[in-house]
């Protein structure tokens, strides 16, 4: 576990205008696109004259514009995205690979990375739209209940497990695994198998596969998934018939990993929504 003492050094070093900066960034979202000073500073609960010189400061720096009493973000807040492609190169390798994965399943294929007690989508190429939600890169999952996260949580260490359960784990859905000791017992599954299945766990008729992408020292750096509708496949199809294709994409995009470091690449980004 880690040191208390080291903690609080670090703590001290923290710019906390810089935290408040993205936590007014990160308030924006599907439910408060538009919103007022007064609703950011409820959503942060900071102070409104703390809330009006980030949103100023901001705004001059070209990420929010205001129309009236509200603001918005504006398209440059993309290019931050934008930069964490263009300085991993997973990102770029991963993409043609993934087109592949959803042309030869039909359906939706993702790459995931780790970050607390969430998955967040870092590739995707949708072929069919499967959760309530929207779902893109940038998208935010719980980890306990994605096939993602079981397999990043079974390869990492024992703090980060510790952060997902401490983060809590409530039932999403009547099979949601909620219990911590199962939790764990689950990831030793993964482990074990080499991939994970998760049916219903997240939303209702959402099933997931996923298994583990590693770099050239074997060490896991993301989460290959794909995803279905319970209607048309089940649990054990999907380990059958769907997991060895997924298997074989983890070991290109690996494969191509080892060799990043020996080449210089310029990104280029580019928007997919699919493949059709």
């Amino acid at each position: 576990m880690s040191d208390p003492d080291d903690a609080s050094a670090k703590d001290r070093d923290v710019i906390q205008s810089i935290e408040r900066g993205f936590a007014v960034l990160l308030a924006f979202d599907a439910e408060l696109p538009t919103p007022t000073l007064a609703e950011l500073a409820a959503r942060t609960e900071l102070s409104r004259p703390a809330v009006r010189r980030i949103l100023i400061t901001l705004q001059k720096l070209g990420y929010v514009a205001a129309t009236g009493s509200r603001w918005s973000l504006t398209p440059r807040v993309l290019t931050i995205g934008q930069h964490y492609a263009a300085s991993h190169g997973i990102v770029e390798v991963a993409q043609p690979h993934l087109t592949r994965l959803a042309e030869r399943t039909g359906e939706s294929a993702s790459l995931a990375q780790l970050d607390g007690a969430d998955v967040i989508y870092v590739a995707r190429v949708q072929v069919r739209r499967v959760l309530s939600l929207n779902v893109d890169v940038g998208s935010r999952v719980p980890a306990y209940a994605t096939s993602m996260g079981r397999v990043l949580a079974a390869h990492a260490d024992a703090d980060a497990v510790a952060t997902i359960i401490d983060a809590g784990m409530p039932p999403l859905t009547p099979w949601t695994v909620t219990d911590p000791v199962e939790f764990r017992d689950r990831l030793h599954e993964t482990r074990r198998a080499g991939y994970a299945v998760v049916d219903s766990e997240l939303e209702d008729g959402f099933l997931s596969a996923a298994v583990p992408v590693r770099d050239a020292s074997g060490d896991v750096v993301a989460a290959l998934a794909y995803s279905t509708a319970r209607g048309r496949h089940n649990a054990a199809d999907l380990a059958e018939s769907v997991v060895p294709i997924m298997l074989e994409s983890a070991a290109e995009i690996s494969k191509d990993l080892a060799g990043l470091p020996e080449r210089t690449r310029q990104l280029r980004v580019r928007a997919r929504d699919g493949f059709f």
